[in-house]
């Protein structure tokens, strides 16, 4: 019987199979100008998915697919395309089929969208919305970028502490469609300040006749209009909440952030710290929809940086030619010694970056986990460094005169695991002390540190063995 692991892995490829085929059918249809065909295709398919799908299709079709889509249902699923699409569909609508599906976009997925348009095109789009909408997206536009008064939506279910719950349930009944959500349900008093929270379950088990300040509650986790997203993230997660509210500098709520939106947010911060780490900034926009020339200008920064680091290396090796002339077989060995302290560096600053970013790991506790790395370096040095010495020893040809220079690859692997483990969760703590992002900062340095102090300790420790 198959376990749920292997289950779940069957449903999620036959889902993506799925949406393949829509992809190809409806590309097919589309070849063939059957619109009528088109159009019920995907009658039962998820916005998301024909979101996906329309933008598998060439260019030339996909404003046609989407113009097969109701209006409410043509709303949904421009919400879920990427935003190149978004602005490529843009292009080809005319003015009031464009205006209309903007208007009824939630205000936070608006003014993503307004984000990525150039200014010219923003400033027509608001012209013709409607006063409330327009007013909602101008809010959300005056708060920085990436910050949760940005990311927050005004559509919100709020109640007052003096209504009974039969009076909340009218209310919720008639403010339900224009709302975010109803599952969790906010309470202010008259200058609408935030007083209390309640769930729609503590309501509808509520009497009839009790009020909302006798069953709310008024301990609320909130955050602050200048809040950055991520840690707005990390209160939902840690909350397991479904919304947080959002509060401005007297306490007023204006507005909400959903779960939704937190996923959306977890995936870009990701995928924003993986490119950094990498030393390719993809400024905000999708790293393989970027230009190819802003590409490689931005990954050429820190490869130069590299480039530079690795002539120092160069420099310390000239330095000890003395050495490398007269026992060459040590030349062969450079490579894997700095290779291999490289990949453990990179391991330790990896974990510890990560623990930086999930506030799993704070500076405070740098020394600790600089000293379990530096250990778990030893560890890592010594098991590696047993299989170096004996097949180094063999790769020389095994006579007794080749045991020194194993012995020194093997000890000098041991030096630079250590090195390379302590570097790797130093650097981290180090950077962000100076107000440095990590992720950026690290991979460089440690690449540095390993090549040129990993090569000085090879060849000072091969002076001492081979009595140089």
């Amino acid at each position: 019987m198959p376990n749920s692991e292997s289950t779940a892995k069957s449903q999620t490829v036959s889902r993506h199979e799925l949406r393949e085929l829509v992809r190809s059918q409806l590309q097919a249809l589309l070849e063939q100008e059957n619109l009528r065909g088109a159009k019920a295709l995907l009658v039962p398919v998820q916005p998301a998915d024909i979101a996906e799908a329309i933008e598998g299709l060439p260019e030339t079709m996909q404003a046609i697919a989407f113009r097969l889509l109701s209006k409410n249902e043509a709303i949904e699923v421009y919400e879920n395309l990427d935003s190149p699409v978004q602005q490529a569909l843009i292009e080809e609508f005319k003015r009031q089929d464009l205006i209309d599906i903007v208007d009824k976009m939630s205000p936070d997925d608006r003014a993503r969208l307004f984000d990525e348009l150039p200014a010219k095109i923003v400033r027509r789009l608001l012209e013709q919305l409607s006063l409330q909408e327009r007013q909602a997206t101008a809010l959300l536009l005056g708060y920085e970028a990436q910050t949760a008064g940005r990311i927050m939506t005004p559509e919100y279910v709020s109640l007052k502490e003096n209504w009974t719950v039969a009076r909340a349930l009218e209310h919720i009944r008639a403010q339900a469609d224009l709302s975010e959500t109803v599952y969790y349900l906010f309470v202010t008093n008259f200058a609408r300040q935030l007083t209390g929270i309640l769930s729609l379950r503590q309501l509808v088990v509520g009497q009839t006749e009790q009020t909302i300040g006798e069953i709310m509650t008024r301990e609320v986790v909130s955050v602050q209009t200048g809040a950055d997203q991520e840690e707005v993230a990390r209160i939902i997660q840690r909350y397991d909440f479904l919304a947080v509210p959002v509060v401005d500098t007297e306490d007023r709520l204006v507005g909400i952030i959903t779960v939704d939106d937190v996923i959306d947010i977890l995936e870009a911060e990701a995928t924003e710290d993986i490119y950094t780490l990498g030393g390719v900034q993809s400024g905000g926009d999708s790293y393989f929809q970027s230009n190819l020339l802003d590409v490689a200008r931005k990954r050429v920064v820190w490869l130069s940086v590299l480039l530079i680091t690795n002539t120092v290396t160069a420099a310390v090796i000239t330095s000890q030619k003395d050495v490398l002339e007269k026992v060459v077989a040590l030349t062969a060995f450079i490579p894997l010694l700095i290779g291999t302290g490289g990949n453990v560096g990179a391991q330790s600053s990896t974990v510890v970056i990560r623990g930086l970013n999930t506030d799993e790991l704070k500076i405070k506790n740098a020394f600790r986990v600089i000293r379990r790395e530096a250990i778990a370096g030893a560890f890592l040095g010594m098991m590696l460094g047993i299989v170096v010495t004996v097949w180094a020893y063999f790769l020389q040809g095994g006579s007794p005169a080749d045991l020194p220079v194993a012995i020194t690859v093997g000890i000098s692997l041991v030096g630079i695991s250590i090195l390379a483990s302590s570097a790797g969760a130093g650097l981290p703590f180090l950077f962000q002390s100076f107000g440095l992002d990590p992720a950026l900062m690290s991979a460089p340095f440690i690449t540095t540190i390993v090549d040129v102090l990993g090569v000085l300790i090879y060849l000072n420790l091969a002076r001492q063995i081979l009595n140089i």
